[in-house]
């Protein structure tokens, strides 16, 4: 009798760690999160799941109407990891495509292996008349991410129609082979699987030549999300990769193949009948062209790399900001510093402001905004105790930036502080009655 009970002692003593020794159901999606595919009407719903399964499936219907009446499928790719592990995921996705403009919907995603939770967007309104609303931010990681919870509340409230994230996330997603960028993709679907998630990648997201981003995210265009355009009601919204101008070893080609589609990108936009439908050009890329911080990053140097160029490869390469004048850029949306900074009218290390007393009224050359400050764990960056000429305003607060495109002619910035509760700690409308080149003249 006494065996027995022993034996049934070390049994159900035993029972926590044969529980423990079952995989986890690896068909169960997560990660959800969505972007504009690029083309009127559409969406692309992404997720993830750690094995495979047999479809790639959104349910999905309009808000108010019957529940996943419409059904879109999907595929599925196989990512490795770049670690020691080798770890596996499938990323899928969906596109949905005959939306109807400005409408919200309801949608799931999955397969009969497993849906995830009900969520909701609006289709993106195709009017260029409509005024989009934005959050912009970087550097934003999965540890001391500080304006994470603002943000999801903001999002969830409504008020917000697109996210901007200017590169650098998790800190890093490759690390702990991979496990980070999936719990920073968990950590943001709560945003993510309401508003389209537009992204550039940073610098922190180099190792494996870009793998985990280049996975993880689905934005417009075949370029694997480094570089890629969109329309959003009066504005075409350019994202770039600066990063190409730093690690060569994934090809010097890299800068001149993304140079030449920047130019025919904007050729395109500045056709009269484009430029004159969505007059508003705006760039967002990860490293500043300037920057006032103290910290020998390459904005703090006049021979910028992003800005001028490389002259040391064969041939040299081409910088950014020459273009980007030549075709009449607006606005210029920049992370990388841990800090905020607002830039009067700048080209050429020489300040254009509209007039002395209206400086963003018609400015004679683009304006750039520095924000990246929503938190991660390397902190704050410092500035310089003496800002240049053309630092207009800076802030080491953590925060984010708000901007609407309320027309062709006005555009409004914000900088909310997460340290002052949400307190908005800076604010210009830019004003421009005309576009183009020859706005600077």
């Amino acid at each position: 009798m006494v065996s027995v009970v022993v034996a049934v002692f070390v049994a159900l003593s035993l029972a926590p760690l044969l529980v423990l020794s079952v995989p986890p159901i690896g068909t169960q999606p997560e990660q959800v999160h969505i972007s504009y595919a690029g083309f009127a009407g559409s969406m692309e719903i992404t997720w993830t799941t750690f094995n495979e399964t047999e479809e790639s499936t959104v349910e999905y219907g309009l808000w108010g109407g019957r529940l996943f009446e419409l059904t879109a499928k999907g595929k599925a790719t196989l990512f490795v990891d770049g670690g020691s592990e080798g770890r596996k995921m499938y990323i899928h996705r969906v596109t949905l495509t005959d939306l109807r403009p400005a409408s919200a919907y309801v949608y799931h995603c999955g397969s009969e292996a497993g849906w995830s939770d009900v969520f909701s967007f609006t289709a993106l309104n195709e009017s260029t008349s409509w005024s989009p609303r934005f959050a912009v931010y970087g550097d934003m990681g999965n540890e001391n991410p500080q304006s994470l919870a603002r943000l999801q509340k903001e999002t969830q409230v409504g008020m917000y129609d697109v996210i901007l994230h200017v590169g650098d996330f998790a800190y890093d997603m490759h690390e702990d082979n991979g496990r980070i960028g999936d719990e920073f993709m968990r950590q943001i679907q709560s945003i993510a699987a309401y508003v389209p998630y537009m992204t550039c990648p940073g610098n922190h997201e180099a190792e494996y030549n870009f793998s985990n981003y280049r996975n993880r995210f689905s934005m417009p265009g075949q370029t694997e999300s480094l570089w890629y355009s969109w329309n959003v009601g009066s504005a075409h919204i350019i994202s770039l990769s600066t990063e190409i101008y730093f690690f060569l070893d994934y090809g010097v080609d890299l800068i001149f193949k993304q140079y030449e589609w920047l130019k025919k990108d904007l050729e395109e936009a500045n056709k009269p009948e484009n430029r004159a439908e969505r007059p508003w050009i705006i760039t967002m890329g990860h490293r500043p062209m300037y920057c006032s911080n103290n910290d020998k990053d390459d904005c703090t140097q006049f021979e910028s790399y992003v800005r001028l160029g490389r002259n040391d490869t064969k041939p040299p390469a081409p910088g950014l900001e020459d273009l980007l004048y030549l075709y009449g850029v607006d606005l210029e949306l920049w992370a990388h510093e841990h800090t905020y900074e607002r830039l009067w009218p700048v080209y050429g290390y020489k300040v254009f402001n509209g007039s002395i007393e209206q400086p963003y009224v018609n400015p004679k050359a683009p304006v750039h905004i520095i924000t990246g400050s929503a938190g991660c764990r390397e902190n704050h960056d410092p500035f310089v105790p003496n800002p240049r000429d053309w630092s207009a305003f800076r802030s080491t607060d953590y925060g984010y930036t708000r901007m609407q495109v309320h027309n062709t002619t006005h555009l409004y910035l914000e900088q909310v502080s997460d340290d002052q509760y949400g307190k908005v700690i800076d604010s210009i409308w830019v004003v421009k009655e005309k576009h183009g080149f020859s706005a600077w003249f």
